[in-house]
């Protein structure tokens, strides 16, 4: 619990920025992503869909993926480090709720949740730099 409380004391106050609101899925888990041939072949549920802070989509990085594919993504997006933190602080408000509510009902979710806290937490406060993409490669 302390990790969680020193994570959550920088994730919560990270400025919003300037960028409007998008069109967001806003809930962005493994089960409402659909993966076929090792791509993105659909997403479910989108019955959450609104305008949001550009961020909160980021969350499938941090539900989805472990550090090497997810840094292929940041690089990829050309995500700056506010913005990657942002998705990261909204993966682990996702992650809280995910683990307390599901805890005793649905074991699969609540582990979901966990390995996303695990993620963001391996992560935070100091997370990383974006790595850099130089002639097909991701360094950092």
């Amino acid at each position: 619990m302390p990790r969680l409380r020193r994570a959550w004391a920088v994730l919560r106050d990270l400025p919003r920025g300037s960028a409007p609101d998008v069109m967001s899925h806003t809930d962005l888990i493994p089960g409402n992503v659909l993966v076929a041939g090792g791509r993105l072949a659909g997403v479910l549920d989108a019955g959450g869909f609104g305008p949001a802070d550009p961020a909160l989509d980021l969350v499938g990085a941090w539900h989805l993926l472990e550090v090497g594919p997810r840094d292929v993504l940041r690089a990829d997006l050309g995500c700056g480090e506010p913005e990657w933190r942002r998705g990261a602080a909204w993966a682990f408000v996702q992650a809280m709720g995910v683990v307390w509510y599901y805890d005793r009902t649905n074991p699969t979710m609540a582990r979901m949740g966990r390995r996303t806290l695990a993620r963001v937490l391996h992560a935070a406060p100091g997370m990383p730099p974006a790595p850099r993409k130089t002639g097909g490669s991701v360094r950092t």
